[in-house]
């Protein structure tokens, strides 16, 4: 039986282990460019199997939070090289995930103070992080059908922008009731055109986007991170999630994708919110299969050796444990993070968190 602790082979990329860092914002990236102590951060995390780095924007209209980085700048490209290369010298891996957040987003964020760009014209009753605080998102704009292409190919510069910052691979954002998960759900997507509508016609955003990266970067060095229930950011549930998600990774599977990551529940909440068979997606998927919601590590244990996944994401585990791996292996205490200072701010909370004493 495999272990959480064996090496894996995400397409072309080799992980020492199982246990994969899962993306978390942090809102340190003044200037939308991951700084010093970035590159220590992620240094420090670096036995993880694989690291899947904090949402990074595709273009300056998929910012929807204050000081997160983008990757579509030669600024953002340089400044990304120092953390894959501190990553690489450590012994990791390390993956960028390509975010656009569609209308979770604010004036302060767009350029020019325009509309947030959506599947739809309907704000979400959400809200966002800006200098101000906690704000209301605004009301976004419906993407028209003819800027679909020129938003796919967004997608495409920051992927291979993110090639040449030395990234191992990148995840495409489809979660959590962002950009390309507006365009999958009909509880949000009202559109009458080519791109809403039936279940194909809502899926051909991601899917074009998925294939247009696969060419540009390999599909072995491109994953896809999936959220069939999970409510948040006003996600609601779609009317048929198991028809939809089955047919989104039924039609991905012929691109031997390096890998599908998906969030089994609600997003940092319960597993159950709604019902959903994961193990169909992973039976129509054919490829490296990454859990990731809620995972005890003797969850996570039981899920590789039994199959059901091939590797696990932990997410906030990460941030007060830079150092899980060792910990899960020996079956240490974990620390707990500290909320306060997971968003924004220095050092403290960040890079401050002890390993284990040798």
């Amino acid at each position: 039986m495999p272990s959480l602790f064996d090496p894996l082979q995400l397409g072309a990329v080799s992980l020492a282990n199982r246990i994969v860092m899962a993306p978390l914002t942090r809102n340190r990236s003044q200037g939308l460019l991951p700084g010093p102590l970035a590159v220590d951060y992620y240094r420090q995390r670096a036995t993880a199997g694989l690291i899947i780095s904090e949402g990074a924007q595709i273009a300056p209209e998929g910012q929807g939070y204050l000081d997160t980085p983008g990757i579509y700048s030669p600024e953002q490209v340089d400044a990304w090289k120092r953390v894959t290369d501190a990553v690489h010298e450590a012994g990791g891996k390390i993956a960028v995930q390509l975010w656009h957040v569609g209308r979770i987003s604010h004036a302060d964020f767009q350029p020019d103070g325009a509309k947030p760009l959506s599947s739809t014209d309907r704000a979400a009753q959400s809200k966002t992080f800006t200098k101000e605080g906690f704000v209301d998102v605004a009301a976004p704009r419906a993407l028209k059908t003819e800027e679909l292409p020129g938003l796919v190919q967004s997608y495409v510069h920051a992927a291979r922008s993110a090639m040449e910052a030395g990234f191992d691979a990148v995840e495409v954002h489809g979660a959590n009731g962002y950009l390309l998960d507006q365009f999958l759900r009909d509880s949000i997507n009202d559109r009458t055109d080519a791109y809403g509508g039936s279940i194909e016609n809502r899926a051909r955003l991601l899917l074009e986007v998925m294939r247009a990266i696969a060419d540009a970067i390999g599909a072995d060095r491109t994953g896809l991170r999936l959220s069939p229930v999970t409510p948040v950011n006003d996600a609601g549930q779609d009317s048929n999630a198991q028809a939809l998600f089955n047919y989104v990774v039924e039609q991905l599977a012929p691109l031997k994708l390096a890998f599908l990551h998906v969030i089994e529940g609600q997003t940092g909440g319960p597993r159950d919110v709604a019902p959903f068979d994961y193990a169909a997606l992973r039976e129509r998927f054919k490829g490296p299969y990454i859990a990731n919601n809620g995972y005890t590590r003797e969850m996570a244990l039981a899920a590789v050796a039994d199959g059901q996944a091939d590797a696990v994401a932990f997410g906030r585990s990460f941030i007060s444990n830079p150092d899980l791996v060792r910990r899960l292996r020996l079956n240490a205490p974990l620390q707990k993070a500290n909320s306060a200072t997971m968003y924004g701010g220095g050092a403290q909370g960040y890079t401050d968190y002890p390993a284990l004493a040798d």
